[in-house]
């Protein structure tokens, strides 16, 4: 294909993405019209932070900053603090290890991931993670859909000492999750 013709058949390509509203016949939106979000920058030491019981979480983005769409947290733990075996029924998690180690568990599968290391959850597949070796770890955790931010909150309000595991497994069903 001549360059030419590949530039022809590219901008007509280009000009069905960019303006798809033309053909349907609706008007193109303008400035922030209809988009329900905003941009949003959070820096490295900003966010709510939330003590979930000993899981250290600085909330980057929740639900009110992504339409619902996702929620983001960094979780900063100390080495043999974890989750134990759970499964989700609302939401699909991605961890990624920025610091430190963790083990992680996804349906029955056990593996130490490592700094640029990803793992995925998909929802209805038990899973549970564990900060193993001898440093803090940072871990970077998105859940989508939105929503489990409300029960973080929750969690966080417990009591400090050791957690009363029935309040916590109650709190936690309310929110479509449960311990295996």
């Amino acid at each position: 294909m001549e360059r030419k013709d590949f530039l022809k058949t590219s901008g007509l390509g280009i000009c069905l993405v960019l303006a798809p509203s033309s053909i349907s016949g609706q008007a193109p939106l303008k400035n922030d019209e209809n988009i329900s979000t905003q941009p949003k920058i959070v820096k490295d030491a900003e966010g709510d932070v939330l003590n979930v019981i000993g899981d250290i979480q600085t909330h980057k983005l929740i639900g009110s900053d992504t339409n619902n769409q996702l929620v983001e947290w960094v979780d900063n733990v100390d080495p043999g603090v974890g989750i134990p075996p759970h499964i989700h029924t609302k939401e699909d998690e991605v961890f990624r290890v920025v610091k430190g180690q963790i083990e992680i568990m996804v349906n029955g599968k056990t593996t130490v991931l490592k700094a640029g290391d990803v793992a995925f959850a998909p929802k209805n597949i038990a899973h549970s993670w564990k900060v193993v070796g001898t440093e803090k770890a940072k871990m970077i955790t998105s859940a989508f859909p939105a929503g489990i931010e409300h029960m973080f909150m929750e969690l966080a309000e417990l009591p400090a000492g050791p957690p009363d595991f029935e309040k916590v497994a109650s709190i936690c069903g309310k929110h479509g999750i449960s311990f295996v």
